[in-house]
């Protein structure tokens, strides 16, 4: 009976031992099948195209580091040229605003602004005086009146209306004075836009142009005027 006992104890354990490794081989197989699937063999030419691919890959990443770079050049180009087109642009406005001023000097444009009016009558007349003429106003007293006025900074002046130029002249006949040709009577209201304050700090400076023309029995008259117009020349 013992002997039969061992004799079916072995056979369960051979049976046990079966099974076990049978476990063993179906999980190394599955083991195997999984890291086939996760690795599987790559072949010669596979290999071959993959590496293609990578160094396409750089190819390409190193030409677009030179293209970005090429693009950044470009882009301090344009930054530089639009520096100096703004420039350019400064340069042509200069030139633009130089071009109005001239065209105010030469009586070309209408222009509008503050500045003064200074009026010059002729003195009353002493019967005891021989010569008339120390009692009238004269082109040298115009003259006066007009120069102190463009030193002081006048943008445009003008006698009774009519603009003067740089090519303007003045002529005394007799009782009236000659602008351009034009004659124009007593009394001579001379009108200048610019900064009344200076140019009538100017005009009455002691031992000036002021003092000068009342010496000379000239009725003497300044204000202040905060809109003056004066038209362009006709023809111009």
């Amino acid at each position: 009976m013992s002997k039969i006992k061992v004799k079916g104890k072995h056979v369960v354990l051979s049976l046990v031992c079966l099974v076990l490794g049978f476990m063993i081989a179906f999980s190394y197989h599955l083991t195997q099948i999984e890291n086939k699937e996760k690795n599987p063999n790559v072949s010669g030419k596979q290999w071959e195209k993959t590496l293609a691919l990578r160094n396409q890959l750089i190819a390409e990443e190193k030409s677009n580091r030179e293209l970005q770079k090429e693009l950044n050049q470009k882009q301090d180009m344009v930054l530089k040229n639009e520096k100096e087109l703004s420039k350019e642009a400064q340069i042509f406005l200069n030139l633009a605003e130089d071009a109005e001023k001239y065209r105010m000097f030469l009586g070309k444009v209408k222009v509008q602004g503050k500045g003064v009016k200074v009026t010059l009558t002729d003195g009353a007349y002493d019967p005891k005086e021989d010569n008339i003429n120390n009692y009238l106003v004269h082109e040298h007293h115009v003259f006066k009146v007009v120069n102190e006025l463009y030193i002081s900074g006048a943008a445009a002046v003008a006698i009774n209306g009519q603009r003067l130029t740089s090519h303007s002249y003045i002529i005394c006949n007799g009782p009236v004075i000659t602008v351009d040709g034009i004659e124009h009577p007593a009394p001579f209201t001379i009108t200048a836009i610019g900064d009344p304050d200076v140019l009538s700090s100017s005009i009455n400076l002691i031992g000036g142009v002021k003092d000068q023309l009342v010496n000379d029995n000239i009725v003497f008259t300044l204000e202040k005027d905060d809109k003056i117009v004066l038209n362009p020349i006709l023809g111009s």
